[in-house]
């Protein structure tokens, strides 16, 4: 996506900001007045909206300001809504803060603090549905073509066969791809000018992430003497620079690299959202779990819950609950070693996933009430418990079993540095048909990127997903 277009895109969210910042002053005003809020508490002030609308118009112009300073304005196609709403909250809170301390200064009490407080609140969910309209206006713009960022790729190994397929069937993305080579040579390069001389490409997409320095420079050099876009995919390890504090001993820059974001006050803010969140959902959730457990009890009788072994943070063992989706018999762990032999027999006959992972396909040991609670997750819902406890999160990476655990190369294991979640950036991103390397590279966004926000973000797309048809296995 060439400047222009890009431009086109950003500043249009201006006026819809203050279009949002208007409907919500307005709102906050007609509010005040309905019979709801008047028998509470009768109007003891004369604001007329002949006087109100013009100070209501200046007001919004400055949070506009405030807005564009704190960033909601930057050309940047690929900021993400968890982010625009955070700085919304920001600017919106900001915006307050200045009216208090402007009334505080002029000395004089503001005729309704109700509009005030009312208007903020207002102003955020409108702003942020604003946003959320434009979002979706921009994406049937994208499916439609219009807008499109015409992209070349340049690479050949699994991260630009994932990525090809992913800017491919995700068109709401914003991308089309209108060139793939599988390196940066003289016919490449003589094939890219060709679509830069009919205006047909915006930017390169170096997908190699182990290209060598020449190469890179190459590509570099050739994005910027055509004023094209330069991007590439970095490999895992590259994330691990993305988490780093700068400290000086004697005089000497000392660099140390966190293994998360997610630390300090930051696991506090994270656990007490567990334990409020697991609460509340367990007590809105109790009748789903007593219509599984009775479910269970008709159909294959007692146990009811599986305590199946899981590797937690730091390598700790715990037992993670859920409803027995199994024939009794052939539940693992339980001492019964024909059951281990069964599924050893069937993971090697039957196993859908590659790396340390399994999944059994067409699984005969599952229950029909089990194959229900699977393919909803409602098995999973105990394991509200194991957040209460301290022994899950109610956002994390999946947690998998000792043996699966055994079987993690070096870089996987970095995943085990925070608490396993009941749900997670994997599971909303694909479930369990996500490939296990691909499950590890979200997992590590997310240990590298986690905020309150992309947690809350998680746990309300989570139920959209898991009623979403699909096949069990």
């Amino acid at each position: 996506m060439n400047i222009t277009k890009k431009f086109i895109f950003t500043v249009s969210h201006v006026p819809m900001d203050y279009l949002m910042l208007l409907g919500a002053g307005a709102s906050a005003y007609g509010l005040r007045f309905t019979k709801f809020f008047t028998n509470i508490k009768p109007i003891q002030f004369n604001l007329a909206w002949r006087a109100y609308w013009p100070s209501m118009m200046i007001v919004a112009l400055v949070w506009i300001i405030f807005f564009a300073l704190s960033g909601l304005y930057k050309i940047n196609p690929n900021r993400k809504l968890a982010n625009d709403i955070s700085r919304v909250f920001f600017a919106c809170s900001t915006g307050l803060a200045a009216i208090t301390i402007f009334i505080f200064f002029r000395g004089e009490l503001f005729n309704s603090r109700f509009i005030v407080l009312a208007g903020w609140m207002l102003a955020l969910v409108f702003v942020c549905a604003g946003r959320i309209l434009m979002r979706a206006l921009k994406s049937f713009l994208f499916s439609l073509g219009i807008g499109v960022r015409r992209v070349a790729l340049i690479g050949s190994d699994h991260i630009t066969t994932i990525l090809k397929n992913a800017l491919e069937s995700r068109k709401t993305l914003g991308y089309r791809i209108v060139a793939h080579h599988a390196e940066f040579n003289e016919e490449t390069q003589n094939h890219l000018l060709q679509l830069i001389n009919h205006g047909g490409l915006d930017e390169i997409i170096l997908t190699n992430p182990k290209a060598d320095r020449d190469e890179a420079t190459a590509v570099i050099e050739f994005c910027e003497n055509h004023r094209l876009t330069f991007k590439y995919s970095a490999d895992l390890f590259a994330t691990y620079m993305s988490n780093i504090g700068i400290t000086t001993v004697a005089g000497i820059p000392v660099v140390e690299l966190y293994k998360t974001r997610l630390r300090g006050w930051g696991r506090v803010y994270k656990r007490t959202m567990d334990i409020i969140g697991a609460f509340i959902l367990i007590i809105i959730t109790s009748p789903l779990m007593l219509i599984s457990a009775l479910a269970v009890l008709f159909e294959t009788g007692f146990p009811l819950i599986y305590p199946n072994e899981r590797v937690g943070e730091n390598d700790l063992h715990f037992r993670a609950l859920k409803f027995r989706s199994m024939y009794k018999k052939y539940c693992t762990g339980m001492g019964n070693a024909s059951a281990d032999t069964f599924e050893e027999n069937l993971i090697k006959k039957q196993n859908s996933k590659t790396g340390p992972v399994y999944k059994i396909k067409n699984d005969p040991r599952v229950s029909r009430v089990g194959a229900f609670l699977r393919a909803t997750s409602f098995d999973e819902l105990p394991q509200l418990f194991n957040v209460l406890k301290g022994d899950m999160s109610l956002v994390g990476p999946r947690p998998h079993q000792p043996r699966e655990v055994a079987g993690y190369a070096m870089h996987h294991r970095r995943v085990l540095n925070i608490k396993p979640g009941l749900t997670g950036m994997a599971q909303i991103s694909g479930r369990s048909d996500l490939a296990f390397e691909e499950e590890v590279r979200l997992d590590t966004f997310y240990l590298e990127h986690w905020s309150l926000i992309i947690d809350l973000v998680i746990l309300i797309k989570t139920p959209f997903i898991l009623f979403k048809k699909r096949r069990v296995l």
